[in-house]
């Protein structure tokens, strides 16, 4: 048997010899926020077709398709949403629901003749039953198992039902749901291109539900058939499918369809141990979006959650991931997802990897939902985007997500500043009337310092400090507050000449009279 865990075994299953075209796939449900989780399964998806099959030299398709079959807890305009996520995170699919393709529909409830076609095959072969037992019967028996320490689940009392028997249910309109007949004696074996061989005993496999009584698939069985119809080679799913995997294993044996590879991703877990999840701040794409997350440290971050270059390179773009991903070099095991280590990596990214141009428009939406600056296009020809292209240039060093925009940058785009303390305009060992006196001092010279100069306001404002007999930090920081309402800002020349010389000379104003006040 192939020892999938060397690296070279696990590459020729990876892209079998004989396979002219890699074709993955990813089947959400429009139940509701698209999950960290999934963003990360169709991103190594997109890396394994775009990137990893077409450097082999082979065709690569990345899918994306609609189930929409559990109509109970369907979500209006979850399908939608979904999209807009990866297509924000720039993951791009070659066939699905809103560009068709070969094989469409990509939406499971316009494919339901072929579920119920598949279905009708598993019942003439034997493979499948009719089960008429009503949810009160089987809520009777799972209360009857759980008394006696029993595991849950179905107790086949349908299996078995005479021809006749059968007839006369269904003449007299009774329901019911088709389930699968599993065997009860061997093994179901298969192969997982990231754990190996996985064995499960067929006893202890329960014959579950392949088509409900509203005539809908279960994802079992509608799977299965839309992989095959599909052409589907590569099964990329959560390790949550692994207990149900020999059913759908059964299922292309009995309807006679070729097994592609099965491939279950790593789980992403939450610092405490457990399942990823809202308590731990968030596990939907749409908040990280929300919060000011770049796309791009996203992705990088969600790369390293299981898979590793080298074990030391850590920045990687979506290009690089596309020339050097390999999915045999995806670990198997957990992963622990570190808020802290996706907040650095977003904040290098701001520093260090983003003109300011990008990082201006990037906060052009923030700013406009922040009411910082007025409503416009989301691009350079926003009326108020030479100043925050300004801000953004001063402040590139200091903003970890683009929510802090609004407020990093306020007081370079806002007339007036919020209000503030004025104790705030007295350094330390600085008395009040001393304070008022620098800025009194300042103002007085204002109209005559060239502020866009940086050199002409340093040497300014030094000698100014020289005349007053005052320490130059004992004159920058009341003249900083002033300007811009708090202790800390970028450099202070370069923040007055931001602010120009209008709105400084207003601030100087105002807070003269704060502090006569």
């Amino acid at each position: 048997m192939t020892d999938f865990h060397s690296p070279d075994a696990r590459a020729a299953a990876a892209l079998p010899l004989d396979l002219a075209e890699v074709r993955v796939r990813f089947a959400p449900s429009p139940t509701g926020s698209l999950h960290i989780g999934g963003s990360r399964l169709v991103m190594y998806n997109v890396l394994f077709a775009h990137g990893q099959a077409r450097r082999a030299g082979k065709g690569g398709k990345f899918i994306l398709r609609i189930e929409d079959t559990d109509q109970k807890r369907f979500v209006e305009g979850s399908a939608e949403g979904l999209m807009d996520g990866l297509a924000w995170l720039g993951l791009e699919w070659d066939e699905g629901p809103d560009i068709g393709g070969p094989y469409a529909p990509y939406v499971q409830s316009e494919r339901q003749h072929h579920y119920r076609e598949a279905a009708d095959q598993l019942l003439a072969n034997g493979h499948a039953y009719r089960c008429f037992c009503t949810p009160e019967r089987l809520q009777r028996v799972r209360d009857d198992q759980v008394k006696r320490n029993l595991p849950p689940g179905y107790d086949r009392h349908c299996r078995n039902l005479g021809a006749d028997e059968i007839q006369a249910k269904l003449d007299a309109g009774e329901t019911f749901v088709v389930r699968i007949l599993m065997p009860l004696e061997g093994e179901t074996r298969f192969v997982d291109l990231l754990r190996g061989e996985i064995v499960f005993q067929n006893d202890k496999i329960e014959d579950l539900v392949l088509l409900k009584s509203d005539g809908y698939p279960t994802y079992h069985l509608a799977v299965v058939v839309d992989d095959h119809e599909m052409d589907i080679t590569h099964v990329t799913r959560g390790p949550e499918w692994i207990p149900t995997a020999p059913i759908h294993v059964q299922l292309y044996e009995a309807l006679g369809y070729e097994m592609p590879i099965f491939a279950h991703m790593p789980l992403i877990l939450s610092p405490n141990g457990g399942k990823l999840s809202k308590r731990d701040g968030s596990a939907a794409l749409a908040d990280f979006r929300e919060r000011g997350y770049l796309p791009e440290a996203l992705l990088n971050y969600l790369a390293l959650l299981g898979w590793s270059l080298d074990g030391k390179t850590e920045f990687f773009t979506m290009a690089d991931l596309l020339e050097h991903f390999t999915i045999e070099r995806v670990s198997a095991a957990p992963s622990t997802f570190d808020r802290d280590k996706l907040d650095w990596l977003n904040q290098q990214w701001i520093n260090h990897h983003l003109t300011v141009e990008d990082l201006a428009v990037r906060c052009l939406p923030f700013l406009i939902a922040a009411g910082t600056i007025e409503e416009g296009p989301h691009d350079a020809t926003h009326p108020t985007y030479g100043q925050v292209l300004v801000a953004a240039g001063l402040l590139k060093d200091r903003i970890r997500h683009l929510t802090e925009a609004p407020d990093l940058m306020s007081y370079f785009l806002a007339d007036e500043l919020h209000p503030y303390d004025s104790a705030l305009l007295m350094p330390k060992r600085v008395e009040p009337a001393a304070a008022l006196g620098m800025l009194k001092a300042f103002r007085e010279v204002l109209p005559e310092i060239d502020l866009a100069s940086h050199d002409a306001t340093e040497a300014r404002l030094r000698a100014l400090a020289d005349e007053l007999g005052v320490k130059a930090g004992q004159l920058f920081m009341p003249i900083r507050v002033a300007a811009t309402g708090r202790t800390q800002s970028p450099g202070l020349f370069d923040t007055l000449a931001a602010i120009g010389q209008d709105r400084v000379a207003r601030r100087l104003d105002a807070a003269i009279e704060l502090l006569e006040g």
